[in-house]
């Protein structure tokens, strides 16, 4: 149900990832007070002498790659990719019409378009613009970053609108008729923010938002939910809900299926992985006695859909449920009682097989899964005893996710994609389990010469880490492969096969070798692989990268010296590690929109909704543990490190760019040499428009064949 399902504040906070692996306590590292951090002015983000750095830095650098006989080549490709007329339209359904967001040469910005699904179907759709993203922020004198809409329910008639200066995650928003294809006149407006809204009704919102002094976490994010109704002025919203000042967040969602029911639901998120759940009830708002480790993920038939990732025992009842399955509740009993809640098993994960995403159409549910990191697809019907259940012909070796629903009808799009195969949209009907290939992206690159493997290497602890390795059919196995390992490796995140025209083009056609590891830390084999390596146990999840690299180069597939790794946001934290740990292993670093000083993320930007998965340097035994693996204090003088290419954007107010600027500036001390590429825009992205992001891809290809492919 799109949106609308899980709008709370404390999804915002779920935006870690870019939109792209048990050795124990070392010595404590140096202190985190602002006393001994020479660097810490860098912390100002934009103060003159922090952007007078920022320039010198950038101006060095591009000197270099700039200058590199093969950027002017790449970035004209990255550009021709990032622009090219006929990529995939993204659908998303709404009603009888389908709605795409899109970018090109002439609306680098952006433009939301629509047309009828017969149009849609055609090889050339006629598309009528809904919202021009850059003709907008001409008159508004911003550089808009589209934030989506959320649309009131049902019939998606009246929305808001996201907008987002340079990329920001604190936005505006303002209401739009989607009928009309006008923003409303004296509709609703939401200033800047980092917030979250929902409809109620036509003429009521819940709103989590800075309200003012005491209103907002320490994390950054709104706790305070207030109702605002139209006409009104918005400071005149009364107040419906209060969080506490050390949670994460608190916000308010409202679940819908197409038989009339619905459930408004507000939300605490007390860690980033922990949140509890208030439903209205005849006795007032009543917490709903769900697992901390939760999530409401729809309604359909009267039916409340829990997915819970650890497992639970629910009140006055002996049933257990294991972590990872999908629930389903009556309700009628949710509200009539929510502390003594009767569950019954929908999905359960099985050694290999686990959840991904939960959809619903009109009548059925839509389930995703990964079967040892392979895509698969189920529809469920609900019948008066449970459900039934079909699998969906998807191929193998893919990825597989569900694009969009309707609630009108059972329509649904799937899309398919694989590390060689280009990605395409499937059509189906969720009633009669039909599933209908309907667009194919053109191939980007020259596939014909490559080939997957999936492979496994063993870990320090004895556990087993898959990998994909994309290569030649007729690679020499002799170490001599300019080979590009990637990962994440937190949050629950899975790392699953998909079609990237950059690097097939960029990289796999000029011989290189793609690696995609799926290291602890991540989703692919459901809650306790993420949960293996929390906060101490960190060190499992670079231990499991170290593995596959020193698996590579076992096989011989490559060696250290055209060994390169790359990895955005929590994977750029593991890029900083694995540099400093294993300095010899690597001969390229790319660190991207990184985390790189954990001894006081928690003091910048929105770092301290992450102390569920990281830890704290509050408690003593995990501030110990950050500081051995924190790469900002463990950069020493006198060690031999791969130069890295380090990219962040001013405009990041969810990691920052404090971290990269601060590890930079320390390896400059230490006269180690390295690459720096601070854009302004773009938030925690690779630029805010098409354009930026082809550059910024150009950088990175370029710096990985200088270090990669020489002899």
């Amino acid at each position: 149900m799109r949106e609308r399902v899980r709008r709370s504040a404390v999804v915002l906070t779920a935006m870690l990832v870019l939109g792209s692996g048990a050795r124990m306590l070392a010595q404590q590292g140096p202190s985190d007070s602002t006393d001994t951090d020479k660097y810490v002015w860098l912390e100002d983000v934009s103060s003159d002498r922090s952007m007078n750095w920022v320039k010198d830095e950038n101006e060095r650098t591009a000197k270099v790659l700039e200058n590199d006989p093969h950027f002017a080549a790449y970035h004209e490709e990255a550009l021709k990719l990032s622009q090219a007329p006929d990529r995939l339209p993204y659908p998303d359904l709404r009603g009888g019409d389908v709605y795409n967001f899109w970018r090109d040469a002439e609306h680098v910005n952006g433009i939301f378009r629509k047309t009828s699904l017969s149009d849609y179907l055609t090889l050339q759709p006629k598309w009528q613009t809904v919202i021009d993203y850059d003709a907008l922020g001409k008159q508004d004198s911003v550089k808009w970053v589209s934030h989506g809409l959320d649309c009131l329910y049902p019939g998606d008639h009246y929305c808001l609108v996201g907008l987002s200066a340079g990329g920001e995650d604190a936005d505006t928003m303002r209401e739009f008729d989607l009928k009309t294809g006008k923003f409303v006149e004296g509709g609703f407006t939401l200033p800047h923010s980092k917030q979250s809204a929902s409809w109620l009704d036509k003429d009521t919102l819940l709103i989590a938002r800075d309200w003012g002094p005491g209103t907002m976490t320490k994390s950054g994010y709104p706790f305070v939910v207030k109702e605002w109704k139209r006409g009104t002025p918005l400071d005149t919203a009364k107040e419906v809900f209060r969080g506490q000042e050390s949670d994460i967040s608190a916000g308010a969602y409202t679940l819908h299926d197409t038989k009339g029911h619905s459930l408004t639901v507000f939300t605490r998120g007390v860690s980033f992985f922990e949140s509890q759940s208030f439903v209205q009830t005849p006795q007032g708002l009543k917490q709903l006695s769900i697992p901390l480790k939760a999530n409401l993920s729809g309604m359909i038939d009267g039916r409340v859909l829990l997915s819970i990732n650890e497992d639970w025992t629910p009140a006055g009842q002996s049933k257990s449920f294991r972590q990872g399955s999908l629930l389903e509740m009556n309700l009628a009993e949710v509200v009539k009682d929510p502390a003594h809640l009767k569950p019954t098993v929908v999905f359960e994960p099985t050694a290999q097989e686990f959840l991904q995403g939960v959809d619903t159409t009109k009548t059925r549910l839509l389930l995703t899964t990964l079967n040892h990191v392979q895509g698969k697809a189920y529809i469920y019907t609900p019948t008066a005893n449970g459900w039934t259940k079909k699998s969906l012909p998807v191929p193998e070796n893919s990825t597989v996710g569900v694009i969009t629903t309707n609630e009108s009808d059972d329509t649904f799009f799937l899309s398919i994609t694989g590390f060689l195969t280009p990605s395409s949209l499937w059509l189906g009907d969720a009633a009669t389990t039909s599933l209908k290939l309907q667009k194919t992206e053109p191939a980007r690159f020259d596939a014909s010469k490559d080939v997957v493997e999936q492979l496994e290497a063993t870990s320090k602890d004895g556990t087993k880490v898959p990998y994909f390795v994309v290569h030649r059919k007729d690679l020499k196995y002799d170490g001599s492969n300019a080979t590009l390992l990637n990962a994440y490796g937190g949050f629950e995140v899975a790392e699953t096969p998909s079609y990237s025209a950059n690097i097939g083009k960029l990289w796999l056609e000029n011989g290189g070798v793609f690696v995609l590891a799926n290291i602890r830390g991540g989703g692919e084999f459901g809650p306790a692989w993420h949960e293996a390596g929390l906060k101490t146990h960190r060190q499992r999840i670079y231990d499991d990268f170290a593995a596959v690299g020193e698996d590579l180069i076992a096989r011989k597939i490559t060696s250290p010296k055209h060994l390169g790794i790359m990895g955005g946001s929590n994977g750029g934290l593991l890029m900083g590690v694995e540099m400093t740990q294993h300095p010899d292993l690597w001969n390229a670093v790319v660190i991207q929109v990184p985390l790189l000083d954990m001894l006081r993320f928690e003091q910048i930007a929105a770092g301290a909704s992450w102390v569920g998965e990281y830890g704290s340097v509050s408690i003593p035994e995990q501030r110990t543990f950050l500081a051995s693996i924190s790469p900002y204090n463990q950069l020493k003088p006198d060690v031999k490190y791969p130069e890295p290419l380090i990219f962040t954007t001013t405009k990041d107010d969810r990691v920052g760019p404090q971290h990269a600027r601060k590890f930079a500036a320390k390896m400059e001390e230490y006269h180690e040499p390295f690459f720096y590429d601070e854009i302004i825009e773009g938030g925690h992205a690779a630029g805010a428009d098409l354009k930026e992001q082809a550059k910024t891809w150009a950088l990175t290809y370029t710096y990985l064949t200088r270090k990669l492919m020489g002899e």
